[in-house]
């Protein structure tokens, strides 16, 4: 008896969508840290606004928030995963739950471009080595050991 087939329905997100929110590691202690940018703050006295980005580890109590450009190192992102393949990351836990959603569906169904003009998604533009269905189980894992890092049972 066959299974059902899972599909996946691409909802035409793109990385922007998931940039607001990033899990990175802490410049500090190395551990989780939560980065976060929220919308421009108002002008300031040339005239220019900023994004406010802010920077919070829960372990060492770092907390950095920022309202002028910075141009410094941004922080690393903590869903970084490596394969014989490539490299497999995401900013943040809904990015890498959809990237595992796409990977595991038997069936995959993109709406057409035409509907609002978008013709590359964030699913449309992952490489294609993690689209093959003969390393599903390669990315699967890698995705896998990169939830764990975040969510512990308990």
């Amino acid at each position: 008896m066959s299974r059902t087939p899972v599909r996946f329905h691409d909802p035409r997100a793109t990385l922007a969508d998931f940039a607001s929110s990033t899990l990175v590691r802490c410049p500090r202690c190395e551990r989780i840290a939560h980065f976060e940018r929220r919308p421009c703050t108002p002008p300031d006295a040339d005239g220019r606004r900023y994004p406010h980005t802010r920077l919070v580890c829960r372990s060492c109590g770092l907390c950095r928030i920022d309202t002028t450009p910075s141009h410094g190192p941004r922080p690393t992102l903590w869903l970084r995963a490596g394969t014989r393949h490539g490299e497999v990351w995401a900013y943040n836990l809904r990015h890498l739950d959809l990237i595992r959603r796409f990977v595991a569906a038997d069936l995959r169904e993109r709406a057409p471009w035409y509907d609002t003009g978008q013709k590359m998604t964030l699913v449309a533009r992952l490489p294609a080595w993690i689209k093959s269905a003969k390393n599903r189980d390669e990315v699967l894992r890698a995705v896998d050991r990169l939830r764990a890092t975040v969510v512990t049972p308990g």
